[in-house]
């Protein structure tokens, strides 16, 4: 689960992490009253849950009142990577000397807790990571002593020489650390940290994510949850009892099985084709799953074909059929279908599927093949 800059800054806050003055608007109006109140220069933010907003001209630096009535009439209602900007963030304009990137995540290699520093604050982290894979300091935090001053010193030292930077930023890195704990945060990051002209460290941006298996047990934190349209069919998909994933590719798939479900978007991606989503209707022989996996899968638009691959071992091949039947019924289906059913009861589901006048094929990589080739013939 991810929230906003503003709502991971108010977290910061609380935990005594110094941020700037800010005001959260949803309409022009309330944006040019925020900037007067907070005197200008100010920053005006798109508030969306995703990256790239500075490319996207997402965040505007404003020192009048005319650039704040622009900036306000160009950044809300932008749409940013299919999100709309429908909140921006007013916060104070600050003056800085530096910028530095503060980061917490989990390193499932060393199973701890690792603190990630860079000087090269202010941009992408993805970037850096990419292009100079050096200037990002990694720090494991042993579970039993969690952040000891220590360990936060050295982190400090490692960034700074002043001594009162060293002094700051020790505390800083503590109650991030105490964040990601308490919050059972998956990720959190402040980028920029910077150095302001008067010599003290501030959060300027701020990010975070939580383990959404912890989520039973922060009420607050999942109270702050705003769910996009790929995020609620996921919900709805668990409610159904299907595992389902949005992925960018043409091909649907409708498995049964996570390992196979895995397997099959590999061989997809070998023939070179994509896969359009992960998707695992379970073990049980209910044809009720087959009708919602398919209307699930149907409602993406980017799916040219319907991959369908299931080895009945509990579930049963002929129950899956007569689903698949069904949901035809039900759903006007107006791309290609290619089915391979193998396993429990299979002789009977495709007999079943004979007599529909389905198309069927033996193998898993023959169905794979298959299906790239229709959505290319499909795209055509």
């Amino acid at each position: 689960m991810k929230i906003h800059e503003y709502q991971s800054k108010e977290i910061f806050a609380r935990y005594g992490i110094p941020v700037t003055n800010e005001v959260l608007c949803r309409t022009i109006s309330e944006v040019q009253v925020a900037s007067e109140k907070l005197g200008f220069p100010v920053v005006i933010k798109a508030q969306v849950l995703t990256g790239g907003r500075g490319k996207a001209g997402g965040i505007k630096l404003v020192r009048n009142a005319e650039e704040s009535l622009s900036a306000a009439q160009k950044i809300l209602g932008m749409d940013i990577k299919g999100y709309t900007v429908e909140k921006v963030l007013v916060a104070q304009g600050v003056s800085f000397v530096n910028e530095i990137y503060a980061g917490l995540t989990i390193d499932r290699n060393t199973k701890s807790v690792v603190f990630m520093v860079s000087r090269e604050g202010g941009v992408e982290i993805e970037e850096v990571a990419k292009e100079h894979p050096e200037a990002i300091l990694k720090f494991a935090i042993d579970p039993d002593l969690g952040l000891a001053p220590f360990l936060a010193r050295k982190i400090a030292f490692a960034l700074f020489d002043d001594i009162k930077l060293v002094n700051q930023a020790t505390g800083i890195f503590q109650k991030l650390y105490k964040v990601f704990i308490e919050t059972d945060a998956s990720l959190v990051e402040i980028n920029p940290l910077v150095i302001t002209s008067a010599g003290q460290l501030m959060a300027l941006d701020g990010k975070m994510n939580f383990d959404d298996n912890a989520l039973f047990r922060q009420a607050e934190i999942l109270a702050l949850n705003e769910p996009s349209v790929d995020e609620i069919k996921e919900i709805n998909a668990k409610e159904k009892g299907l595992s389902y994933i949005r992925l960018d590719g043409s091909i649907g798939c409708m498995v049964n099985g996570a390992g196979l479900a895995m397997a099959t978007m590999d061989m997809i991606k070998l023939y070179g084709g994509e896969p359009a989503n992960f998707l695992d209707i379970g073990g049980s022989s209910n044809p009720q799953k087959v009708i919602d996996a398919m209307g699930l899968i149907l409602s993406d638009k980017s799916v040219k074909v319907v991959m369908i691959n299931i080895f009945g071992g509990i579930t049963r091949c002929d129950d899956v059929a007569k689903g698949l039947i069904a949901a035809l019924e039900q759903i006007k289906i107006q791309i290609p279908i290619v089915i391979r059913l193998s396993g429990t009861n299979s002789k009977e589901g495709l007999e079943i599927l004979k007599i529909a006048n389905l198309p069927t094929v033996e193998t898993m990589s023959e169905a794979a093949q298959k299906a790239i080739n229709l959505s290319r013939d499909f795209l055509r």
